[in-house]
């Protein structure tokens, strides 16, 4: 009975074989989805069927296999995104960061607000990917945008982190952002730097051109690129910035 309503979740598309037999094999490793889209033709599962199918869900959240306690988040995501939100601080004590990451980005879809005590608990995990849901969770809730939060992260080990701050702040308008903008203008990566100088061009129009005559001489390639094509941009059409299509946040 296990192997039956654990397969039903971890099924990934319709097979060619009828239910008796994939419910014979070992389920595959991949996306979860509803017993509704993995086998259409069992329409009209009963209440109960399907509350065992999301029991069974939950109770694989301590499987042994990481994997398998991925596409359980990922299947109660889609299906009881409440039962996902009660659980989320036990799994967020996972020792796997996949699963981590994953509790974290599934929540997150699912617009409930995570606690920002809970969240503070992250911002120096292990796992950089981890530490960038962070981010992106804090960035979901206007209220959370706290510049003290973010500075935290101007020394973070990993330039993908540092990256997603330049980027996120580039986006909506937090008082004191220049500052920290500049000095991640001049951060030892080029993707760090250029992330912004991009926001900066966004959010500072005319206080930023002197970091980007400055970023003419980058090291980098592709930095000193940018700059120029902006600048020359700016000549063409003076006062133009790039605003962000509403309700769209880069990732």
């Amino acid at each position: 009975m296990v192997d039956r309503f654990r397969l039903i979740y971890l099924k990934s598309g319709p097979s060619e074989r009828d239910f008796s037999e994939a419910e014979e094999n070992s389920p595959p490793q991949r996306s979860p989805l509803a017993l509704r889209t993995a086998f259409p033709e069992r329409n009209n599962l009963s209440e109960t069927s399907s509350q065992l199918i999301i029991n069974q869900a939950k109770a694989d959240l301590k499987h042994s296999d990481s994997k398998v306690r991925c596409m359980a988040i990922r299947f109660l995501e889609k299906s009881d995104s409440s039962a996902l939100f009660s659980l989320f601080q036990d799994i967020m004590a996972d020792p796997d960061p996949d699963v981590r990451l994953q509790a974290l980005r599934s929540v997150t879809k699912s617009k409930q607000a995570i606690e920002l005590s809970l969240l503070k608990k992250y911002l120096k995990d292990q796992d950089f990917r981890v530490r960038m849901a962070v981010l992106g969770s804090l960035f979901q809730n206007q209220e959370r945008k706290d510049l003290n939060l973010l500075l935290q992260f101007l020394s973070d080990e990993s330039p993908w982190v540092r990256r997603k701050v330049a980027t996120l702040m580039g986006w909506v308008q937090m008082e004191g952002a220049f500052p920290v903008l500049v000095e991640l203008s001049k951060d030892p990566n080029p993707g760090v730097r250029k992330a912004a100088l991009m926001s900066l061009n966004n959010l500072y129009l005319e206080e930023s051109e002197d970091r980007l005559i400055k970023a003419l001489t980058d090291p980098d390639p592709d930095v000193r690129g940018w700059a120029k094509r902006t600048l020359e941009k700016r000549v063409r059409e003076p006062g133009k910035r790039i605003v962000p299509p509403s309700g769209q946040h880069p990732r």
